[in-house]
């Protein structure tokens, strides 16, 4: 007895420390196990507490009138399966009739009290179907992302959202992007970890760093132009417009438009070209674009319309010829001057860190998602990496990035150099880089000859 007492001590020990030092461990050792349990036991009472039950049928009613049986209880949604998961668990319900998925979304914060979960979000998969994701700690606070992800062409997993779920910037189907935040925010990081994910990929990267290139130029290997001052930037945008009416008239060219030719040959943008033709993909990084919109002379309010001009018209155009903008900055707003709204509008991806100013969370979330408003200006100043991210749809959760350093996010463009694609477009812009040292000291076994 006394061996089992001790043993069961050192059981709740390890459980504490866990649960305290590292709650991933604790969840899997753990938590996941009792919060299942929990789950299952409380369910019905749960439901029915928080309004998510529909009373018997009529038919029902009258079998048991007839049977001379109790009255059927109220019914709760059926559970299709219930996963645990490295971060929670993972419920699938089968809605009533009568039932709607707001009811769920809306109850998600009486569930979360109820299953003593840390959060609950849920979402609809298709008509009578729900499902509801459970975390049993905050995911947010120490991200780790999973070891295996669902990587695909042109899609990057950058970040850990709050429901547990890897959050990926997809371009082929989200194009555009804005992201802002101010100092100190995160922002930094997100946009190094974007650069990582992007580097072994067979994409081409061009930067736009008006900071002088602090943030961009140290991963030069990795970038097929780059330019650090707004004349340059200029300069840069109008080739890059010329290469995307290039890319246009090889499409043209080989749209193969004829009677024999099935409709889903038929090319629209450089992803419906054979391989061997197809133009590499072109993701073009904005930093700090407040320094391409601010002028102070007529010289430079000439050149700030011309580079404008040249982002709208590569947000309007360039999908199709395989033209990405990641558009990012402290500030973003209407006083930034004409075409600013203009360029927003072409921007489907949001993603918003701690900002200064409830108009640059305006500017963001105001037209698609005015929920997200508020929770933009609510993070706190001690959580750098903290973002709202939604898109067009309405949608929008909070994530947060994993820690990257500008040491790591060097190394990983110095790995995937070779990688680096050639424009002829933007020779000009081609960063001047000296080659990478070589890993491999030579060895001699006789000794230095000495004077």
């Amino acid at each position: 007895m006394t061996g089992f007492t001790v043993a069961l001590v050192m059981v709740v020990a390890a459980a504490v420390i866990l649960r305290w030092r590292r709650p991933a461990w604790y969840w899997l050792a753990f938590g996941a196990a009792f919060a299942a349990l929990r789950v299952l036991v409380r369910y019905t009472s749960v439901m029915d507490a928080c309004g998510l039950t529909v009373p018997p049928s009529r038919w029902r009613l009258t079998l048991a009138r007839i049977t001379n049986r109790p009255v059927p209880e109220s019914r709760a949604p059926r559970i299709l399966r219930l996963r645990p998961t490295r971060t929670g668990l993972v419920l699938r319900l089968k809605l009533r009739p009568g039932q709607d998925a707001f009811d769920v979304s809306t109850a998600t914060d009486r569930l979360r009290h109820s299953f003593s979960m840390y959060g609950v979000t849920s979402r609809e998969l298709r008509s009578g179907v729900v499902e509801v994701r459970m975390t049993g700690y905050d995911v947010l606070k120490r991200v780790q992302m999973p070891a295996k992800t669902d990587t695909a062409p042109m899609r990057v997993p950058v970040a850990l959202r709050e429901d547990g779920s890897v959050h990926y910037r997809d371009y082929r189907s989200v194009p555009h992007g804005l992201t802002l935040g101010a100092t100190e925010s995160g922002k930094s990081v997100y946009q190094r970890n974007l650069v990582a994910g992007l580097a072994p990929m067979n994409v081409a990267l061009v930067g736009i760093d008006c900071k002088q290139g602090v943030e961009l130029f140290p991963l030069a290997r990795r970038f097929s132009a780059l330019a650090d001052n707004p004349d340059t930037a200029l300069d840069l945008l109008e080739a890059l417009v010329t290469h995307m009416e290039g890319v246009y008239q090889l499409i043209r060219a080989e749209q193969r438009i004829t009677v024999n030719v099935p409709d889903a040959e038929i090319a629209a943008d450089i992803w419906d070209l054979p391989d061997h033709l197809r133009p590499v993909p072109v993701v073009v990084l904005v930093d700090e674009v407040a320094e391409l919109a601010l002028f102070a002379t007529k010289d430079e309010e000439k050149r700030r319309d011309r580079i404008i001009t040249a982002l709208v018209r590569l947000a309007q155009l360039g999908r199709a010829a395989g033209i990405y903008l990641e558009i990012c900055g402290q500030r973003f707003g209407s006083e930034l001057g004409k075409g600013i709204t203009m360029l927003r509008a072409q921007l489907t991806g949001r993603t918003a860190h701690r900002v200064n100013d409830e108009s640059s969370a305006n500017m963001a979330f105001g037209d698609i998602a005015p929920d997200a408003v508020l929770a933009a200006i609510q993070i706190p100043t001690d959580t750098p990496g903290i973002a709202v991210t939604g898109d067009s749809s309405g949608g929008w959760a909070r994530i947060r990035a994993p820690h990257t350093s500008l040491r790591e996010a060097v190394n990983h463009c110095n790995k995937h150099a070779d990688r680096t694609p050639d424009l002829p477009a933007l020779a000009a812009f081609r960063p001047a880089v000296a080659p990478l040292p070589s890993d491999r000291v030579p060895l001699s076994k006789t000794a230095p000859a000495t004077a």
